[in-house]
């Protein structure tokens, strides 16, 4: 090994090779949440953290079918690169790939030596660090739903649902899941050690899903992205398809990516708490729900970030697609759960699985923050069954229409940082551009026998 070896690496070397480790997969998210890697032998391992690992910067603005989208930085730069040491301090050993080991990248611009303005993570750390500066330490469990599928060579997709039980809502065993999938993958998960604690059969057929603990909004981020790459991952090594796709079929609902968040005081208080308060809620917690619901045109763009986001939108789909807020009520866009004391908290139900996990909380801790800078108190909180557009304004019902509202909110983005919204509106911009020349089966269904 040719590269310095710290104390610090030696341990880590050493328990490794006692593990019979023999290599370290280290891995980043892209601009959408998809993870980007390379696998490290564990004698190059000394290099890749002294020197880091060279992956073109242009990795953020490639599209999910390998067009690069010309984002500022990129192509017209000629394509330079970033630089990705591993962070130590997130190995965790691959239970189902024996020999391998995984950690989180640190993403640099080797030109400035500061982080990459793409990069979701340190979007993320920029925005906590915001939060810290006005005494907030946001705590965040993720909730994520996800769809099984098998291959069906035959289809126009070439895939079908794992199982068409139907009726199977919040169920577990052999009646949704004839294969066990959940379960063997709930063990896996566990063994990973990224904080799962349940999972069921969700509401539609061969949909399932997967809870997080609560934890600080980094780790939150973090233990939610390998969730996701390692569901999918599971899933390949079955020949499976798992999506977190939005909405991937006509006749079924959508995949939710709910966050349920809350705050904590130097001590480790719930800031959200307040039994005297109206609702139970401390002021910063209402102020927070006023942030979120005046920042909720903006905060689709990003949670609701692919052309497909906005079909999982509609009545009675359980998806909020109005801004409002209610008690313990699923119809509203924010819930507030019937918990309180040290388990006050906000669930946003707005998100949906298909959205980088970093930018989910990134996001909703800036708008929150605003709201609690603001002072401002929600309006009442949704009665009854909601989905009344009389009753409370609609979101953006389109992904263009999402980005304009992203772009116009100065406030939000001024959090979010110059660079980094430049970069997303280009890069979904483009994407929506390019779906919109794309000439779908349901066009040719619809017009070519008879026009």
């Amino acid at each position: 090994m040719s590269a310095s070896v710290t104390p610090h690496l030696r341990q880590h070397l050493d328990r490794l090779a006692a593990e019979g480790i023999d290599v370290v997969r280290v891995t980043f998210p892209d601009l959408i949440g998809t993870d980007r890697a390379r696998d490290v032998l564990l004698e190059h391992l000394p290099s890749a953290c002294e020197h880091g690992l060279a992956f073109c910067r242009a990795v953020y603005h490639t599209s999910p079918q390998g067009d690069v989208v010309p984002v500022p930085g990129g192509l017209d730069a000629g394509l330079p690169d970033i630089c990705v040491r591993p962070d130590l301090d997130t190995l965790v050993t691959l239970p189902w790939e024996p020999g391998v080991a995984s950690c989180l990248g640190e993403v640099t611009d080797p030109a400035t030596g500061s982080a990459a303005a793409e990069s979701p993570r340190d979007l993320l750390r920029a925005v906590l660090a915001r939060c810290a500066e006005h005494g907030l330490r946001p705590v965040v469990g993720p909730e994520l739903e996800y769809f099984l599928c098998e291959a069906d060579p035959g289809s126009a997709t070439g895939w079908r649902r794992y199982t068409d039980a139907a009726g199977s809502v919040y169920t577990a065993g052999l009646r949704a899941d004839p294969d066990n999938h959940l379960l063997r993958t709930l063990r896996l998960l566990r063994d990973l050690g990224i904080g799962v604690t349940t999972g069921n059969h969700e509401f539609d057929s061969a949909q399932f899903e997967i809870n997080l603990v609560h934890s600080d909004a980094l780790d939150a981020a973090d233990r939610a992205f390998r969730l996701k790459a390692a569901v999918k991952e599971l899933a390949r090594k079955e020949g499976r398809l798992a999506t977190f796709m939005a909405k991937p079929f006509n006749d079924g609902g959508g995949s939710g990516f709910h966050i349920h968040l809350s705050g904590e005081d130097d001590a480790g208080g719930n800031v959200f708490g307040d039994t005297s308060a109206p609702y139970g809620l401390s002021g910063i917690a209402r102020h927070a729900v006023a942030g979120i619901l005046a920042h909720a045109p903006a905060l689709a763009a990003l949670l609701n970030p692919t052309v497909n986001s906005y079909k999982r939108f509609g009545p009675d789909t359980l998806a909020p697609w109005l801004i409002d807020w209610g008690l313990d009520n699923r119809s509203a866009m924010v819930r507030i759960p019937p918990e309180r004391g040290s388990a006050a908290r906000l669930e946003l139900r707005l998100g949906d699985a298909g959205a980088n996990p970093y930018l989910v909380i990134a996001a909703t801790a800036a708008a929150a923050l605003l709201g609690v800078l603001a002072g401002e108190e929600p309006p009442a909180p949704l009665e009854g069954y909601g989905y009344d557009p009389a009753r409370s304004a609609v979101l953006p019902m389109n992904l263009p229409a999402a980005l304009d509202a992203l772009e116009a909110d100065t406030a939000l983005t001024d959090i979010l940082g110059k660079d980094f919204t430049t970069s997303f509106l280009t890069y979904k911009r483009d994407e929506a551009e390019r779906f919109q020349r794309f000439v779908t089966d349901w066009e040719f269904t619809e017009y070519a026998y008879h026009l």
